[in-house]
């Protein structure tokens, strides 16, 4: 019978990126020791029910059925005992230090357990982590690459820039919600970025739109998309289609699903 392996997480800072975007560092030797995933590495995250410092977590054992037998472990919790759980990317991790960085959006008015809980998060507050996972990996012979997503993609996008070497090309479109949004990234590669602000048009028109207007580069395409789930569908649709990209240099992968929870997708996914 195999194990997981929780990572317990301190706050020791949390900064504004921009308005809608909190960036908390946490105190987490075991995560930031985890080894490079990808850029794109995420993690669950459980946060504590409120009146708990800490959240409850279920055994980390495993039999055949592997993560899905834990994960049903984890929903057949009490619910006044189960913590939220949420997915989340490792914008930054520092080893030498112990650190990671998480970058959380911020929706002040619907939020769920995490925005709320990164709203009011201080020094000393308190979270698990469960991984690194990460999917982003670029094919040998790559020309360029197309990296596509919303709010709560810019995350890995960052890091994905970030990471970047001198001989890489990459263009973005990347859609928030107003201009206050917009992010600097340091990069060594060579990259276009292409804010699409979605004001009050529905989440990911606009974005789908952009792309599908975009004039891209020649040369074999790998292409990174991740968002909402719908809008990650008719994206990668489109790039196979009607762009010819081939579907094994597509990464695609949908964050959340208009209208559910990741539990309630989660619950669905499990039955």
């Amino acid at each position: 019978m195999s194990v997981l392996t929780y990572h317990p997480g301190r706050v020791t800072a949390v900064r504004r990126v921009t308005p809608h975007m909190a960036r908390i560092t946490f105190d987490c030797p075991g995560l930031a020791g985890a080894g490079p995933a990808a850029p794109d590495a995420y993690v669950k995250v459980f946060f504590p029910l409120p009146g708990d410092d800490v959240p409850h977590l279920p055994p980390t054992e495993m039999d055949d059925e592997g993560v899905l037998s834990w994960y049903r472990t984890y929903l057949a919790m009490p619910d006044d005992v189960r913590p939220p759980m949420r997915t989340y990317t490792v914008r930054a991790a520092r080893p030498e230090s112990g650190e990671v960085d998480v970058d959380f959006v911020l929706h002040e008015e619907s939020g769920g357990p995490a925005s709320s809980w990164a709203g009011q998060a201080a020094v000393g507050s308190q979270v698990v982590f469960l991984g690194p996972h990460g999917l982003y990996d670029v094919p040998d012979g790559t020309g360029w690459q197309l990296l596509v997503g919303d709010e709560t993609a810019l995350p890995a996008i960052g890091a994905i820039l970030e990471a970047l070497p001198r001989s890489a090309r990459a263009t973005v479109y990347a859609e928030i919600p107003d201009r206050a949004e917009r992010q600097t990234f340091s990069t060594d590669g060579a990259v276009e970025v292409h804010w699409v602000v979605r004001g009050a048009r529905p989440h990911g028109e606009a974005l789908v739109d952009a792309v599908r207007a975009a004039t891209l580069p020649d040369g074999t395409p790998y292409a990174w998309v991740s968002g909402e789930a719908g809008v990650v569908k008719l994206v990668r649709r489109h790039l196979v289609r009607e762009r010819g990209f081939d579907k094994t240099a597509i990464c695609f992968t949908g964050y959340w699903r208009q209208g559910m929870s990741e539990e309630a997708v989660g619950r669905e996914r499990a039955s």
